[in-house]
């Protein structure tokens, strides 16, 4: 009998424990979720605004733009802070991010404000001209506003190597920019022509986002750098700041009364499954590394 009771006993206090364990694990997560500046849905605060950070280079949009549509989607984010530090990048990515900031702006009603950290130049710069503001510190560098195009020739080293590079193409430009040769004079002027189109293509941008005319956004489109200072007096931005300026400036413009609460995108998380199954480029740098053949036309600082 006595072995029966406590049997029982014991059962009873498992049980009790798994109960107290299960609730306690959900209220922790329950509470986890509700305070956690990541992408969430489970919160009640409608005083959010979304930061999307866009550092580094700029040559795959694809993660930023998801940034950004999850972040427009989102009806309890009021608004979002594009925190740049980067030198730029490709040109069409960059064009790609820029499209995407003006669409949300314009079919989700939602303001984007710009906050320059140490870099925001070029393809960077490029973008934020779509958004509301642009706030930089004093000694942010913003500008270089131009088109640069590179690759490497490698035809000397062939020759040492005593190897000889075989092509046959269907016309005379087909393989413009060849590595293993020198440019031709037709070539030059063929490149340069798409040069410039991509060039007065960011100069239009810089016009339209600042209120310029065109001749007044070039005159400040010959490459160089501002530092933030120099560029709030020529009108390349708005307002000098830090991230806080920009939060509270992004703040009076939603409308949003008292502290708003930033919430970031979540954080991708990547395992030994993704390692071996998956695209295995982003956790391994080496394939970032490997030499680009091609043109590579960006708005870029160099």
């Amino acid at each position: 009998m006595e072995k029966r009771k406590s049997q029982w006993l014991f059962w009873v206090i498992l049980g009790s424990a798994s109960f107290v364990l299960a609730v306690t694990t959900t209220v922790a997560v329950l509470l986890y979720v509700l305070h956690d500046d990541t992408d969430s849905d489970f919160s009640f605060s409608s005083h959010k605004i979304g930061v999307v950070e866009l550092t580094g280079v700029i040559f795959d949009s694809k993660s930023w733009i998801e940034q950004l549509q999850r972040f427009g989607e989102n009806s309890s984010i009021k608004a979002i802070v594009l925190r740049i530090d980067s030198p730029g990048g490709g040109v069409a990515a960059s064009q790609e991010v820029y499209n995407e900031v003006l669409r949300i702006r314009r079919e989700k009603r939602k303001i984007i404000v710009s906050s320059i950290g140490s870099v925001g130049a070029s393809g960077a710069y490029y973008i934020a001209c779509g958004t509301d503001k642009i706030v930089a510190n004093p000694a942010s560098i913003t500008g270089s506003i131009g088109v640069i195009a590179e690759w490497v020739n490698y035809g000397e080293l062939l020759k040492w190597a005593k190897l000889k590079s075989v092509v046959l193409k269907s016309s005379e430009l087909k393989d413009a920019g060849s590595p293993v040769r020198e440019l031709t004079e037709e070539e030059k002027k063929y490149l340069q022509n798409i040069i410039d189109d991509m060039y007065i293509q960011f100069v239009q941008v810089v016009a339209e986002g600042r209120k310029f005319d065109l001749e007044r956004a070039k005159s400040f489109s010959d490459g160089r750098v501002y530092t933030g200072k120099d560029a709030k007096a020529k009108k390349l931005i708005d307002e000098i700041g830090s991230l806080q300026d920009a939060i509270q400036i992004t703040a009076k413009l939603a409308k949003i009364s008292g502290e708003p609460r930033l919430v970031y995108p979540a954080r991708e998380r990547t395992g030994l499954i993704d390692l071996f199954f998956g695209d295995a480029t982003r956790v391994l740098p080496l394939g970032a590394a490997l030499p680009d053949q091609r043109i590579q036309f960006s708005y870029l600082w160099k």
